[in-house]
């Protein structure tokens, strides 16, 4: 293997490294702290033209953690938080951060089904619920006590996040926190495959994340000075990471937007100019199919990044060409907190990767007996770094399947060039082998993208005799356009090798997705 002293990616930072990375000695309450002692009376966040300080928003939450201290919740517990967009999320999580307990994040769409897993696992104590979606849980009883954002509940047993910050007084009462060891935050990943994991993510992990994020953008990012665009949802990793936490690191004013809703969104860039946008490829993709985008003026826009789920070529191009915004890919998942790599902003930059490793994350491409591949070779991609997850809550077999000699195995398939850059070509599980030959979904998908009348689309292997597989494409049509599938199966035979190319094509309205964007290929097949 060779070392780290030679990853080929390690001149393409613009500081030195060892220099830069600063490592995290302080807690993420800690870190809120520290930015409202700075920057007081500067604009937080802001919800509905409604805008509240770093000052009110540090106090909001010394009171609602002195609140819950006198009801009994201690460090470890476990507290769901299940909602929308919104300031109380991101009250909510940093009074579980001063308090030492455990933030798991929940999607409010998830079904009974899936609530009742999570629910079981963790072993919940607590839950904060958005009072939209109270009647999901009437059929759990368990907790020992149920707290509501937005109209109070009329259940007397639960209390309202709001009444309980305003009848509270912003004490002490912050807990004793080793940032290595405990637990943050626990981020249920791999529903869409299989029985769902909690990853354990350490204050050290997330906050980690935060300072390499830091180091690949240099003085891109102007601290104090930016506005972010949060539309992502907080209550996934990358949300909570990419939108709430570094709007606190960096001491951005946080736009928060309860869904992606085009013509909000619009309105919101109009008014208030955000300077960073972190999205996913659904966001990208209906900017660009939206009527005279060019005029809407998101060249106020300086950091675009893609995230949850890999953004099609040709998204890029016609965003960057309509826009003039670079968008920046990368690559993470909920067990790295979740950023593993990013294009350098300062560097070269190479449409369709994911660009380098973070500093201080080390990364190589193996075979199935692990052996480290040459450059150019598919294999699975291993990672480690200061922003990987402690382990699987309550799940020592499956950690030990994803950690072997100290590396984190993604199961994902992906190569690295010359330059230490790195490409993903799809999961192991979604690699299809047609006649013998290996398919990877994510080349034929952009080719299907390229077509100039295709809006979405999708491959998945399907069983057959004769080749093993034979690939089938879901496609969704440009609105008011009729797709000949002669003409895009014959677009494909230009620009793919035969076997590559779908033999079955399935129109649809639209394709199922997870809230951030991310294709469920498990309900195609």
């Amino acid at each position: 293997m060779r070392s780290m002293e030679k990853r080929p990616w390690l001149d393409k930072y613009i500081v030195d490294v060892e220099t830069a990375f600063t490592t995290p000695e302080s807690d993420l309450y800690s870190m809120l702290e520290h930015t409202a002692g700075k920057l007081g009376e500067k604009t937080a966040l802001i919800y509905e033209d409604n805008q509240i300080t770093f000052k009110q928003l540090k106090t909001e939450v010394d009171c609602l953690a002195h609140a819950w201290y006198k009801l009994g919740l201690k460090k470890s517990e476990r507290i769901g938080v299940m909602m929308e967009n919104h300031p109380d999320y991101v009250r909510c999580y940093y009074a579980a951060m001063k308090l030492g307990m455990i933030v798991v994040q929940i999607n409010p769409m998830y079904t009974k089904r899936e609530l009742a897993e999570i629910f079981t696992d963790a072993e919940l104590s607590y839950l904060v619920i958005q009072s939209d979606y109270i009647e999901k849980i009437t059929e759990f009883t368990d907790f020992t006590h149920v707290f509501t954002s937005g109209t109070p509940a009329k259940n007397q047993s639960f209390y309202n996040i709001a009444n309980l910050i305003e009848q509270s007084s912003p004490s002490g009462n912050k807990a004793q926190i080793d940032i290595k060891k405990d637990v943050a935050v626990i981020q249920y990943t791999g529903g869409t495959t299989g029985k769902m994991k909690g990853a354990m993510l350490s204050h050290f992990n997330l906050f980690s994340n935060l300072v390499q994020s830091n180091i690949i953008y240099g003085d891109r990012i102007q601290w104090e000075h930016e506005t972010l665009l949060t539309v992502i949802p907080l209550y996934h990793v990358y949300g909570m990471t990419a939108g709430m936490n570094v709007g606190i690191y960096t001491g951005a004013a946080n736009i928060i937007v309860p869904r992606f809703d085009m013509n909000v969104v619009l309105k919101i860039i109009k008014t208030y100019k955000p300077s960073m946008f972190p999205g996913v490829p659904k966001m990208f993709s209906a900017f660009v199919n939206y009527p005279n985008i060019e005029q809407c003026g998101l060249d106020c826009l300086k950091i675009c990044t893609s995230g949850s789920a890999p953004l099609p070529d040709e998204i890029i191009r016609k965003f960057e060409r309509i826009t003039g915004v670079t968008i920046e890919e990368g690559y993470g998942l909920s067990e790295a907190s979740p950023v593993t790599h990013r294009n350098p902003p300062f560097g070269v930059r190479k449409i369709g990767s994911i660009g380098v490793p973070f500093p201080k994350t080390d990364c190589k491409i193996v075979n199935d007996e692990e052996a480290e591949l040459p450059v150019n070779t598919i294999g699975e991609l291993l990672i480690k770094g200061p922003q990987v997850m402690l382990g699987y809550w309550q799940k020592e077999e499956e950690t030990n399947k994803a950690f072997k000699h100290g590396w984190f195995h993604t199961g994902d398939l992906a190569m690295m060039d010359e330059d230490g850059y790195f490409y993903i070509v799809g999961r192991k599980k979604e690699m299809m082998i047609v006649s013998g030959f290996n398919v990877y979904p994510q080349e034929v998908e952009n080719v299907l993208y390229e077509y100039p009348y295709v809006v979405e689309a999708a491959v998945i292997g399907v069983p057959d005799q004769e080749r093993g597989e034979i690939i089938k494409a879901f496609i969704v049509p440009k609105e008011g356009t009729t797709l000949d599938i002669n003409q895009v199966k014959a677009f494909c035979y230009q620009r793919l090798t035969r076997y590559k190319v779908p033999k079955i094509y399935e129109i649809r309205d639209s394709l199922p997705r997870n809230p951030v964007g991310k294709i469920l290929k498990r309900l195609l097949k």
